[in-house]
């Protein structure tokens, strides 16, 4: 990264889904990649993730660049997943022709049966019953009667270790954690996985600053980058806004739209003064800007507990660790 920072060209992207409006968890992750990359002097790819079409909803990527505006962001160029689809299918091409995926007819319910254990959580070790079983994808639809996936081939000692810039040293033996993972559901390999590696490759993104749930996956992305001799950015993994329950924000936890509070008549500055809040870079109750928080932005402040949204999205808190850490991050609207 000081190589980089050295050559002055920090890339950093923001990478909004259709699947859903825009809420403040969204925006609490976004803030702290637009704030580090433009803290930097780097540049900033906005990225519509378009590719899950059975959830994606009508009208969404317009109203998340709307809300995005809004709030102050802005970017210096824009990319559009569905529309670079050829460049997953060559990036498939190459890994099928080294022998390295396979089509597999299993469904989710059929690797949970697999499991040698008991498991919680949305990560499932794949045992690899379908490698060999079909000669391509068509033999795996005819079987399945539905499209199969793609999965990545990993071997015994697919391990990667990284140093996440915010998260620390993250380990993980991805042949012992995931097995043979999915890379998409699309005959041409049109998928999140293979899509995100493909792409952050093309923007010449340097660092990727995202949620932390997305660390443990984070893995299986660099054994994608050394398969396809892409280069590896920096990772930079900061923690969620979550539910009372702990849970990622969804419409069981209230209305956290962005859309919402705009609506009832908050200024951009109130919710980017309430999340900078939780950072550790304004105080509570105080209406601020993007801009104006270039000169308080730092990582070091960012506490590494989630922020808990109360009240559907109307006051946000640290949790009791990282509320100890930052104990001024505690915001009441």
């Amino acid at each position: 990264m000081e190589e980089v920072l050295a050559q002055g060209r920090y890339v950093g992207r923001l990478a909004p889904s259709p699947t859903g409006a825009l809420h403040l968890g969204n925006v609490r992750t976004f803030m702290v990649a637009w704030l580090r990359a433009r803290s930097l002097g780097g540049r900033i790819v906005m990225r519509m993730e378009d590719l899950d079409h059975p959830r994606d909803k009508p009208g969404a990527d317009r109203e998340a660049l709307e809300d995005l505006r809004w709030l102050g962001f802005d970017w210096d160029e824009e990319c559009v997943q569905s529309r670079r689809r050829g460049l997953y299918r060559d990036a498939l091409e190459r890994l099928r022709s080294a022998g390295l995926v396979y089509p597999c007819a299993c469904s989710r319910r059929d690797v949970e049966s697999a499991q040698s254990a008991p498991h919680s959580g949305e990560q499932l070790r794949y045992p690899g019953t379908c490698r060999g079983r079909f000669r391509d994808w068509a033999e795996a639809a005819a079987f399945a009667g539905r499209a199969p996936c793609w999965r990545f081939r990993t071997e015994g000692g697919a391990g990667v270790a990284f140093d996440d810039v915010f998260a620390g040293r993250f380990e993980q033996r991805v042949s012992d954690a995931l097995g043979d993972f999915p890379l998409a559901r699309d005959e041409f390999g049109a998928g999140y996985t293979l899509a995100v590696v493909v792409d952050d490759a093309a923007a010449g993104v340097t660092e990727v600053v995202r949620g932390d749930d997305l660390l443990a996956a984070t893995p299986a992305q660099i054994l994608l980058q050394r398969a396809l001799g892409l280069p590896t950015p920096a990772y930079c993994h900061v923690p969620l806004v979550v539910g009372p329950d702990g849970r990622r924000l969804a419409k069981r936890h209230g209305d956290t739209r962005v859309a919402a509070f705009r609506a009832q008549g908050f200024r951009p500055g109130a919710v980017i003064g309430m999340l900078a809040a939780t950072c550790g870079w304004a105080e509570p109750g105080e209406e601020t800007s993007l801009a104006g928080l270039l000169p308080r932005f730092s990582l070091d402040s960012v506490p590494h507990g989630p922020v808990v949204a109360e009240n559907y999205g109307r006051a946000l808190s640290i949790d009791a660790t990282a509320r100890r850490a930052v104990a001024k991050a505690s915001v009441r609207l």
